[in-house]
């Protein structure tokens, strides 16, 4: 009996994380089942018509707009995280460290329709950051930031920036220090540690940083709708679209699926390209 007691405890205790994806499981079939279905008769008809709907150039622009947008978000988040998470990893203060912690925690904390009022604010005609370029004189009007896809892809960086610099300062927190004093011992510059001391070892935090800010941003709802508008229509926007004027639930399904296979498909042959580039470059050394 208490052997009973002891195999069953570890299937308790992972229960409530079972049925919790269990739930999800079931979400992303009923999607799936309603894509294939005929609007009005999302249950019982079976039918292509939302998939064949989707091969527009509309479509395919958007689809095209959401993953450029998403890859370049997630470059340029990564860039900007390497040196916050290296002050990080490298802080000597435990109140420095929670001061870095807290900050870049702070997007995650905040709700992502305030920090979207917020850059309506920073990016407007006569926000803050066109009357500090005005008074500066770099420019001599306002710049249009808003409903373009710069002030999208600021939104798209700030908001998953977290994601970008977690993963990436628990990867460089794991190098022990003593590797870039040797370095810098041996008369390696700042850049030479960079480059051949800190990233190699940081790679498999950065990728997975990199491929969690891609998905974030290519499924990114609130910031594109915000930001955006009608001019910048990701893919999340269109489903929207197709659900709350039009009540389309087959063709807003269809779109979901593609989204995701498109995102699944990118970050997957992401990840072999790295994979096969971190192979070479083993056999090279």
């Amino acid at each position: 009996m208490l052997d009973q007691n002891s195999n069953a405890r570890p299937w308790l205790l992972l229960l409530p994380v079972l049925l919790f994806l269990a739930v999800l499981a079931a979400a992303a079939l009923a999607v799936i089942r309603m894509s294939v279905g005929s609007n009005g008769d999302e249950w019982h008809s079976v039918s292509l018509s939302s998939y064949a709907d989707l091969a527009t150039p509309y479509y395919m622009k958007s689809l095209w707009l959401t993953l450029r947008l998403a890859f370049q978000s997630t470059v340029l988040a990564v860039l900007l995280a390497i040196p916050v998470a290296i002050a990080m990893a490298r802080a000597k203060s435990k109140l420095a460290r929670r001061l870095l912690l807290t900050g870049v925690l702070l997007p995650l904390l905040v709700n992502l329709l305030l920090q979207s009022y917020g850059w309506l604010i920073i990016l407007g005609p006569g926000g803050v950051l066109n009357n500090s370029l005005l008074a500066l004189g770099i420019v001599q009007r306002p710049v249009q930031w808003l409903y373009r896809e710069n002030g999208v892809l600021l939104g798209l960086i700030q908001t998953a920036f977290p994601l970008a610099a977690l993963p990436m300062a628990s990867a460089l927190k794991a190098i022990s220090g003593s590797y870039e004093e040797a370095a810098a011992t041996m008369g390696a510059s700042r850049w030479q540690i960079l480059r051949h001391v800190l990233l190699p070892p940081a790679m498999p935090g950065i990728l997975s940083g990199a491929l969690l800010v891609f998905a974030y941003n290519a499924s990114a709802f609130a910031v594109p709708l915000l930001l955006g508008g009608r001019r910048v229509s990701m893919l999340a926007v269109l489903v929207r679209d197709q659900i709350t004027p039009l009540l389309n639930w087959p063709a807003a399904s269809a779109t979901s699926v593609v989204l995701m296979l498109a995102t699944l498909a990118v970050m997957a042959l992401s990840q072999k390209l790295v994979q096969r580039s971190q192979r070479m470059l083993g056999d090279a050394q």
